[in-house]
């Protein structure tokens, strides 16, 4: 199966001081990831707060470059991560989807004949032409989803965000994502839920001390990761 994205001897040190982090415990940095993505695979990423899961996966966006190592993506990326992350607070849905649209390379026509279904599929209504410094966080999340999964990347990366919603929307959504990678995409997946985890994964990777700890089979990773809850 063709490779998505390969990465080899990955490593970043955060170079703030202890002292002057405001996190409550210190975040990993990466060090020394290797590992390769398919297309049509779905890649979930867990581990404890700060064991480098949001890092890894802004590295592989290119959000910041990496100390040492490569990451080889072949296609278009697109990240999804946090309530409105990536959009303009002062436009409307409508035109944050215009935005994403362009910067994702897609031409005027293109983003022209999804935008009807962009703004369906995020329950927005008429919401979708109001500044989204007027959407709650549910709905800014909606728009996201809808907007990230409606252009098709090659490779789409998640972070803590598949889970929003009524468990209509999260259902949706889940669909959505299937439904891309049937078009030969890929997914790396962030996030806490590890019923979601089990369910939509194809394979799961244990990060810890910003080391990968374990990679396989999603059931084996989660209770991998259980078990290090109780050392």
């Amino acid at each position: 199966m063709t490779t998505a994205m390969e990465i080899q001897n990955l490593t970043l040190e955060y170079p703030v001081p202890r002292k002057y982090r405001k996190e409550k415990f210190e975040p990993s940095g990466i060090r020394d990831i290797s590992l390769s993505v398919r297309k049509g695979e779905v890649l979930g990423i867990i581990g404890h707060n700060g064991s480098g899961k949001s890092t890894l996966l802004k590295l592989m966006a290119g959000v910041f470059p990496p100390d040492t190592g490569s990451i080889a993506i072949r296609g278009s990326v697109s990240l999804l991560a946090g309530v409105g992350v990536g959009f303009h607070k002062d436009l409307t849905g409508r035109e944050n989807a215009y935005l994403y649209g362009a910067l994702m390379g897609r031409t005027q026509e293109q983003i022209d004949n999804l935008i009807d279904e962009i703004q369906q599929f995020a329950e927005l209504k008429h919401h979708f032409d109001r500044p989204l410094r007027t959407y709650s966080s549910g709905m800014k999340s909606r728009l996201g989803i809808s907007v990230a999964t409606a252009f098709n990347p090659d490779l789409l990366l998640i972070d803590e965000v598949l889970g929003v919603g009524d468990a209509s929307f999260r259902e949706k959504s889940k669909k959505r994502v299937r439904k891309m990678i049937e078009k030969s995409g890929a997914v790396v997946i962030v996030s806490h839920s590890l019923g979601l985890l089990t369910e939509i994964c194809d394979r799961i990777i244990v990060l810890e001390d910003g080391k990968i700890i374990f990679q396989g089979n999603p059931n084996e990773g989660v209770e991998q990761y259980k078990k290090s809850l109780l050392i």
